[in-house]
Protein backbone atom coordinates (compact mmCIF):
# COMPACT_ATOMS: atom_id res chain seq x y z
CA UNK A 1 0.00 0.00 0.00
CA UNK A 2 1.39 3.14 -0.74
CA UNK A 3 2.15 5.99 1.36
CA UNK A 4 -0.67 8.59 -0.75
CA UNK A 5 -3.60 5.26 0.31
CA UNK A 6 -2.68 4.84 3.73
CA UNK A 7 -3.08 8.94 4.64
CA UNK A 8 -6.43 8.81 2.39
CA UNK A 9 -7.25 5.46 4.65
CA UNK A 10 -6.21 7.14 7.82
CA UNK A 11 -8.13 10.85 6.72
CA UNK A 12 -11.30 8.70 5.80
CA UNK A 13 -11.22 7.31 9.47
CA UNK A 14 -10.82 10.34 11.24
CA UNK A 15 -13.69 11.62 9.77
CA UNK A 16 -16.10 8.96 10.65
CA UNK A 17 -15.12 8.79 13.93
CA UNK A 18 -15.75 12.56 14.18
CA UNK A 19 -19.07 12.52 12.68
CA UNK A 20 -19.86 9.35 14.91
CA UNK A 21 -18.11 11.46 17.96
CA UNK A 22 -20.89 14.70 16.94
CA UNK A 23 -23.69 12.57 16.32
CA UNK A 24 -23.90 9.85 18.06
CA UNK A 25 -22.53 10.00 21.32
CA UNK A 26 -24.39 13.14 22.39
CA UNK A 27 -28.11 14.22 22.67
CA UNK A 28 -30.92 12.91 23.56
CA UNK A 29 -33.50 10.44 21.80
CA UNK A 30 -36.23 12.75 22.16
CA UNK A 31 -34.82 15.71 21.16
CA UNK A 32 -36.67 17.54 18.47
CA UNK A 33 -34.53 16.85 15.36
CA UNK A 34 -32.45 14.02 16.31
CA UNK A 35 -32.77 10.90 13.81
CA UNK A 36 -29.38 9.80 14.63
CA UNK A 37 -29.29 6.29 13.34
CA UNK A 38 -26.72 4.72 16.15
CA UNK A 39 -29.46 6.34 19.19
CA UNK A 40 -31.97 5.01 17.61
CA UNK A 41 -30.71 1.80 17.60
CA UNK A 42 -29.12 1.68 20.78
CA UNK A 43 -33.23 2.76 21.74
CA UNK A 44 -34.59 -0.04 19.81
CA UNK A 45 -32.40 -2.79 20.86
CA UNK A 46 -32.25 -1.60 24.69
CA UNK A 47 -34.78 0.09 25.88
CA UNK A 48 -37.57 -1.51 28.11
CA UNK A 49 -39.81 1.70 28.85
CA UNK A 50 -42.65 0.94 31.55
CA UNK A 51 -46.32 1.34 30.03
CA UNK A 52 -46.64 4.55 32.37
CA UNK A 53 -43.70 5.66 31.47
CA UNK A 54 -44.46 5.80 28.32
CA UNK A 55 -47.56 7.56 28.56
CA UNK A 56 -45.70 9.93 30.75
CA UNK A 57 -43.08 11.09 28.04
CA UNK A 58 -45.66 11.65 25.67
CA UNK A 59 -47.87 13.90 27.81
CA UNK A 60 -44.11 15.62 28.65
CA UNK A 61 -43.35 15.91 25.13
CA UNK A 62 -46.21 18.12 25.14
CA UNK A 63 -44.62 20.83 27.11
CA UNK A 64 -42.83 23.40 25.39
CA UNK A 65 -39.57 22.98 27.77
CA UNK A 66 -39.46 18.80 27.15
CA UNK A 67 -36.19 19.15 26.16
CA UNK A 68 -35.29 18.99 29.93
CA UNK A 69 -36.66 15.91 30.29
CA UNK A 70 -33.91 12.85 31.10
CA UNK A 71 -33.54 10.59 27.92
CA UNK A 72 -35.17 7.63 28.17
CA UNK A 73 -31.84 5.86 27.63
CA UNK A 74 -30.52 7.86 30.53
CA UNK A 75 -33.32 7.30 32.71
CA UNK A 76 -32.73 3.40 32.01
CA UNK A 77 -29.15 3.55 32.80
CA UNK A 78 -29.60 5.14 36.13
CA UNK A 79 -32.23 2.83 37.30
CA UNK A 80 -29.94 0.38 36.43
CA UNK A 81 -27.57 1.57 38.93
CA UNK A 82 -30.21 2.02 41.33
CA UNK A 83 -30.77 -2.10 41.18
CA UNK A 84 -26.86 -2.45 41.13
CA UNK A 85 -25.96 -0.54 44.69
CA UNK A 86 -29.72 -2.09 46.31
CA UNK A 87 -30.38 1.64 46.54
CA UNK A 88 -34.06 2.26 48.55
CA UNK A 89 -33.55 6.17 49.19
CA UNK A 90 -32.56 8.42 46.39
CA UNK A 91 -33.17 12.58 45.79
CA UNK A 92 -33.72 14.02 42.52
CA UNK A 93 -32.72 17.78 42.45
CA UNK A 94 -34.91 19.35 39.61
CA UNK A 95 -38.36 16.67 39.23
CA UNK A 96 -39.32 18.22 36.23
CA UNK A 97 -42.56 16.12 34.82
CA UNK A 98 -41.29 13.65 37.08
CA UNK A 99 -40.01 10.91 34.55
CA UNK A 100 -36.72 10.11 35.73
CA UNK A 101 -38.06 10.46 39.51
CA UNK A 102 -40.93 7.51 38.48
CA UNK A 103 -38.21 5.81 36.98
CA UNK A 104 -36.41 5.64 39.68
CA UNK A 105 -39.48 4.62 42.34
CA UNK A 106 -40.05 2.01 39.68
CA UNK A 107 -36.35 0.39 40.31
CA UNK A 108 -36.58 0.46 44.25
CA UNK A 109 -38.06 -2.06 46.96
CA UNK A 110 -41.78 -1.37 47.80
CA UNK A 111 -40.06 0.58 50.79
CA UNK A 112 -37.81 2.80 48.57
CA UNK A 113 -38.73 6.53 49.01
CA UNK A 114 -37.19 9.35 46.18
CA UNK A 115 -37.20 13.05 47.97
CA UNK A 116 -37.78 14.82 44.23
CA UNK A 117 -37.28 19.00 44.44
CA UNK A 118 -39.36 20.71 42.22
CA UNK A 119 -41.05 24.46 42.11
CA UNK A 120 -42.87 24.67 39.52
CA UNK A 121 -46.46 23.94 40.23
CA UNK A 122 -47.50 22.62 37.09
CA UNK A 123 -44.77 20.20 36.66
CA UNK A 124 -46.01 18.91 40.05
CA UNK A 125 -49.48 18.33 38.63
CA UNK A 126 -49.01 16.68 35.36
CA UNK A 127 -45.92 13.92 37.15
CA UNK A 128 -48.79 13.10 40.08
CA UNK A 129 -51.62 11.45 38.04
CA UNK A 130 -48.85 9.28 36.46
CA UNK A 131 -46.98 8.41 39.87
CA UNK A 132 -50.32 7.34 40.96
CA UNK A 133 -51.75 4.89 38.06
CA UNK A 134 -47.89 3.39 38.34
CA UNK A 135 -48.53 2.53 41.63
CA UNK A 136 -45.51 4.63 42.56
CA UNK A 137 -47.38 7.37 44.44
CA UNK A 138 -46.50 6.45 47.71
CA UNK A 139 -42.40 5.55 46.88
CA UNK A 140 -42.02 9.52 45.52
CA UNK A 141 -42.39 12.44 48.26
CA UNK A 142 -42.60 15.77 45.86
CA UNK A 143 -40.92 18.37 48.47
CA UNK A 144 -42.77 21.75 47.00
CA UNK A 145 -39.90 23.76 47.70
CA UNK A 146 -36.33 25.54 46.54
CA UNK A 147 -33.70 22.62 46.54
CA UNK A 148 -31.20 23.81 48.53
CA UNK A 149 -33.67 24.40 51.32
CA UNK A 150 -35.05 21.00 51.05
CA UNK A 151 -31.56 19.68 51.25
CA UNK A 152 -30.62 21.73 54.47
CA UNK A 153 -33.90 21.05 55.63
CA UNK A 154 -32.76 16.96 55.26
CA UNK A 155 -29.74 17.41 56.88
CA UNK A 156 -30.88 19.30 59.70
CA UNK A 157 -33.44 16.04 60.42
CA UNK A 158 -30.44 13.74 60.76
CA UNK A 159 -30.43 12.62 57.19
CA UNK A 160 -26.90 12.91 56.30
CA UNK A 161 -25.26 9.86 54.90
CA UNK A 162 -28.16 8.06 54.77
CA UNK A 163 -29.05 8.35 51.30
CA UNK A 164 -28.07 5.61 48.48
CA UNK A 165 -28.47 7.55 45.36
CA UNK A 166 -28.53 11.62 44.11
CA UNK A 167 -29.06 12.64 40.82
CA UNK A 168 -28.73 16.48 39.95
CA UNK A 169 -30.58 18.21 37.13
CA UNK A 170 -31.90 21.74 38.71
CA UNK A 171 -30.35 25.22 38.29
CA UNK A 172 -26.86 24.71 36.86
CA UNK A 173 -25.51 27.96 39.11
CA UNK A 174 -26.35 26.02 41.86
CA UNK A 175 -24.80 22.87 40.91
CA UNK A 176 -21.72 23.03 42.92
CA UNK A 177 -23.87 23.69 46.36
CA UNK A 178 -25.79 21.08 45.08
CA UNK A 179 -23.14 18.78 44.98
CA UNK A 180 -21.28 19.79 48.10
CA UNK A 181 -24.86 18.79 49.96
CA UNK A 182 -25.84 15.35 47.99
CA UNK A 183 -22.00 14.26 49.40
CA UNK A 184 -23.11 15.14 52.62
CA UNK A 185 -26.36 13.23 52.47
CA UNK A 186 -24.97 10.49 50.80
CA UNK A 187 -23.96 7.24 52.24
CA UNK A 188 -20.25 6.08 51.61
CA UNK A 189 -20.77 3.81 48.30
CA UNK A 190 -23.20 5.86 47.67
CA UNK A 191 -23.92 7.28 44.02
CA UNK A 192 -24.27 10.75 42.86
CA UNK A 193 -25.21 11.19 38.67
CA UNK A 194 -25.39 14.91 37.48
CA UNK A 195 -26.79 15.96 34.26
CA UNK A 196 -26.28 17.99 31.24
CA UNK A 197 -22.31 18.36 32.33
CA UNK A 198 -21.03 18.64 28.58
CA UNK A 199 -23.39 21.48 27.53
CA UNK A 200 -23.97 20.47 24.36
CA UNK A 201 -20.41 20.47 24.21
CA UNK A 202 -19.90 24.23 25.19
CA UNK A 203 -17.98 23.89 28.48
CA UNK A 204 -14.98 23.03 26.11
CA UNK A 205 -13.28 26.31 25.87
CA UNK A 206 -16.29 28.41 27.26
CA UNK A 207 -17.33 31.77 25.75
CA UNK A 208 -16.44 34.66 27.56
CA UNK A 209 -19.92 35.53 29.06
CA UNK A 210 -21.21 31.67 29.47
CA UNK A 211 -21.61 31.67 32.40
CA UNK A 212 -23.42 28.81 32.58
CA UNK A 213 -21.07 26.83 30.31
CA UNK A 214 -17.87 28.00 32.95
CA UNK A 215 -19.57 27.09 36.31
CA UNK A 216 -20.08 23.37 34.78
CA UNK A 217 -16.34 23.59 33.50
CA UNK A 218 -15.18 24.44 36.83
CA UNK A 219 -17.63 21.78 38.40
CA UNK A 220 -15.85 19.33 35.87
CA UNK A 221 -12.21 20.33 36.51
CA UNK A 222 -13.10 20.29 40.49
CA UNK A 223 -14.90 16.92 40.53
CA UNK A 224 -11.52 15.84 38.62
CA UNK A 225 -9.39 16.59 41.74
CA UNK A 226 -11.50 15.62 44.47
CA UNK A 227 -10.43 12.49 46.12
CA UNK A 228 -13.45 12.12 48.18
CA UNK A 229 -15.12 10.34 45.00
CA UNK A 230 -14.30 7.78 42.40
CA UNK A 231 -15.54 9.24 39.06
CA UNK A 232 -16.63 8.78 35.72
CA UNK A 233 -17.36 10.60 32.87
CA UNK A 234 -19.93 9.51 30.16
CA UNK A 235 -20.96 10.35 26.67
CA UNK A 236 -24.65 9.90 27.67
CA UNK A 237 -27.36 12.47 26.81
CA UNK A 238 -25.99 15.81 27.21
CA UNK A 239 -23.61 14.47 29.29
CA UNK A 240 -23.74 12.39 32.52
CA UNK A 241 -21.17 12.13 35.80
CA UNK A 242 -21.07 9.21 37.79
CA UNK A 243 -19.54 9.70 40.74
CA UNK A 244 -19.69 6.97 44.02
CA UNK A 245 -18.82 8.06 47.40
CA UNK A 246 -15.65 7.38 49.37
Amino acid sequence: MSADIKIILCIGLAVIFTDVGKSALIGKSHSKGNADPVLQYVVNNSLREHPVLTKLKLRTLEDPWNIMMVASEQAQFMANLIRLINASKAIEIGMYTGYNALSMALAMPENGIVVACEIVDTYIEIAKPFFKEAGAENKIDVWHQKAMRTLNDLIADGEAGTYDFVFIDADKSNYDRYYEKSLELLRKGGVIAIDNVLWSGKVVNPAPGDVTSQNLDNLNKKLHKDQRIELSMLTVGDGLTIAIKR
